[in-house]
């Protein structure tokens, strides 16, 4: 039995979370501990029943030293995941990271608590998207030195980072296909009268509006021709089972640091 904690429990992704590990198919996973942040009028509340499903028994606590669990699964903010970090490498506890905004210098932390214990850390926990990831590297190999390259990302009103840590990704897979340096070649908004496009560049657009839960766009534009490479996500249960999935592939893995690539088989 491996049991499962969920973090930024009353949160919309929290919620979500805590519904696919509880109609998850595999009978090895529970749900055993909810923790949403000190102060919180839910403190005490029923995790089942803030999420829909009924009463589970699972009381939402403020402190993950008052959980109990195996592994934990984090969608919350960047500083609040790094002191889960520090408490999971502490403790021996599995972890599964789906928090996007990380500097470099955050994500060589979590690079580093790897050597101590199973975790995911991925971008994009999308099954769907991650198989975008594997396709990109290819399309970006025989069509992106004779292409423009734009991402185009589309988010809800609420998003905080941006670019969005998916499209930041997408960037890359691309970049790195190419043999280019993602910090030397990206750029990050036009406006007004500028030199004409650089073809070694590759571009971001970002929206945020409405309740849009993620769209993403690879944009190869050539002469005579355009391929493009999207995602729609239409529901953060994608995300979720995603989450999950990965929850319990990790499982059976020791110490180290995977992404979503490691847990689908898609790693080259």
């Amino acid at each position: 039995m491996l049991n499962i904690a969920v973090t930024g429990a009353a949160g919309r992704m929290g919620r979500t979370l805590i519904e696919a590990v509880h109609r998850s198919e595999n009978e090895q996973l529970r749900l055993s501990a909810a923790v949403q942040r000190e102060g919180s009028s839910l403190i005490g509340a029923d995790a089942g029943e803030l999420a829909g499903l009924g009463r589970l028994g699972v009381p939402i606590v403020a402190d993950l030293a008052d959980a109990e669990f195996d592994l934990l699964i984090d969608f919350t903010l960047v500083e609040p995941s790094l002191r889960n970090l520090e408490y999971c490498r502490n403790n021996d506890k599995r972890l599964v990271i789906g928090t996007t905004g990380f500097d470099e210098r955050q994500k060589d932390t979590i690079s580093e608590a790897g050597k101590d214990i199973p975790l995911v850390f991925a971008a994009n926990m999308s099954v769907g998207m991650n198989l975008c990831f594997h396709m990109l590297k290819q399309m970006s190999e025989v069509l992106g030195a004779d292409s423009d390259i734009e991402i185009i990302e589309t988010h809800h009103r609420h998003k905080l980072d941006s670019p969005s840590g998916t499209a930041l990704r997408l960037g890359e897979v691309v970049a790195d296909s190419l043999g280019r340096d993602l910090n030397e070649c990206a750029v990050y908004g036009r406006e007004g009268v500028s030199e004409p496009r650089d073809r070694n560049t590759i571009g971001f657009a970002t929206v945020r509006a409405g309740d849009v839960v993620g769209d993403h766009t690879v944009l190869f534009a050539s002469e005579g021709e355009r391929v493009e490479l999207t995602h729609k996500a239409s529901s953060r249960m994608t995300f979720a089972k995603g989450a999950v999935r990965a929850a319990q592939w990790l499982q059976d893995q020791s110490a180290g640091y995977y992404d979503m690539q490691d847990v689908l088989g898609l790693r080259d």
